[in-house]
């Protein structure tokens, strides 16, 4: 048993005209049924021209936005046309929904704002719809979008990786560090991966990027000096010190395994004291640290490098940077451990990098919260299969305010 009710002023579709609308008895369906207005010339819906011949009637069955916690549907006829410009039989355009959809425009709409705040999986519990469904509308919006990379206005760039999953599998995102806009996204973190992003860009554009920030790795080294041999490249503080950090965890093992007795106890479970700020350590671990440092010369070494690297980016003036440089690799020279040795070494090839620091003073906090914002993405949605999708998602999710109000 379905009761008449009256909603008309909430489903304005334009070149339709409602005929009948029902509610079930118990409040969990409103069926609408609506049929073409005939005062209005049907128009085809490719190419958009009026066309008054009608070739037949169809009828489709269709899911609109909920009413009142109540699932909506729409039963609407429409007419199948003979365009002359087509040339063909065609579908009538009513503005109800897209082609080959099983909902109205304005629910796919508001599936896709959903998507802004919510996972795909928790939007389709919520609305009980199709998981699959609601990807592809977000997907679908995002490409329109996001799915065009845009490269006027490059000045200085940051490039950075992020690990999709375990296994090396990575994806290489390009920033434009000055509004903090997602420029690209490319698969693996390879040289081809930043040539074929550098080769989209016209040469005049590449010509205006001065600067770009990037970890010490040769693949991205050698794409941005062959595609943008103008720009200085600068090596980012953050990973430089994760890589330092392995150096003090590999002489802390080392030192581990040649230590017996008290000294061991002491030693073991350090790993993370060391790497952190001394301002950031607890009373407790202070006085570890101290007994740590004043019982082992080469932990107390590599400690008083970390603080010594760290100062090479406070750094304004070009003969500083190459002063404190040079102590540091001779410090690390002296020790004689071997970690040591070969970490200055790899300072020595990439010293231009730091240099460059002193012209073009691009600090880490951006890249940081770029990459920790990701992980929380991934994180969110339980990782992500399809990579372009992620891609897009990661797009989206960094427009700076100004192109948002515009």
């Amino acid at each position: 048993m379905m009761s008449k009710i009256n909603i008309t002023p909430f489903l304005k579709f334009g070149q339709v005209k409602i005929v009948e609308q029902k509610v079930s008895d118990d409040l969990s369906m409103i069926l609408i049924k609506m049929v073409p207005d005939k005062r209005y010339i049907p128009v085809c819906s490719e190419c958009e021209t009026k066309a008054p011949s009608v070739h037949s009637y169809e009828t489709r069955f269709v899911r609109d936005m909920n009413m009142f916690n109540t699932k909506v549907y729409i039963e609407y006829t429409y007419r199948k046309i003979r365009c002359n410009k087509c040339s063909g039989i065609k579908v009538e355009k009513l503005g109800l929904v897209d082609p080959y959809m099983r909902i109205t425009r304005r629910f796919a709409q508001y599936i896709v704002e959903l998507c802004k705040y919510m996972t795909v999986e928790d939007v389709a519990n919520l609305l009980e719809v199709d998981r699959k469904l609601v990807k592809k509308l977000h997907k679908k919006y995002l490409q329109s979008a996001f799915g065009k990379d845009v490269y006027s206005g490059l000045r200085i760039l940051a490039v950075d990786e992020i690990s999709l999953k375990k296994g090396h599998k990575y994806l290489t995102i390009v920033i434009d560090y000055e509004t903090g806009r997602i420029v690209h996204v490319g698969r693996d973190r390879k040289y081809k991966t930043l040539k074929k992003f550098f080769k989209k860009i016209p040469k005049r554009d590449r010509k205006r990027i001065e600067a770009v920030c990037m970890d010490m790795w040769d693949p991205y080294i050698k794409a941005v000096t062959k595609w943008c041999p103008n720009a200085s490249i600068v090596f980012d503080l953050f990973h430089i010190v994760q890589a330092f950090g392995r150096v003090i965890n590999k002489v802390r093992n080392m030192e581990y395994k040649k230590a017996f007795g008290r000294n061991k106890d002491v030693i073991k479970g350090t790993k993370y004291i060391l790497l952190k700020n001394r301002k950031n350590l607890k009373r407790k671990e202070s006085r570890r640290l101290k007994e740590l440092l004043e019982m082992n010369k080469n932990l107390s070494t590599v400690y008083i490098l970390k603080d010594q690297i760290k100062r090479l980016w406070k750094y304004r003036y070009k003969g500083w940077v190459i002063k404190g440089i040079k102590n540091f690799v001779e410090m690390a020279k002296e020790s004689g451990i071997k970690p040591l040795v070969n970490f200055a070494k790899t300072i020595i090839k990439h010293a231009y990098g730091i240099i460059n620091h002193c012209r073009y003073s691009i600090h880490t906090s951006l890249l940081e919260g770029i990459n920790n914002k990701i992980k929380v993405i991934k994180r969110k949605a339980y990782g992500f299969h399809d990579i372009e999708y992620f891609s897009l998602i990661i797009k989206s999710s960094f427009v700076p305010l100004q192109l948002i109000r515009t």
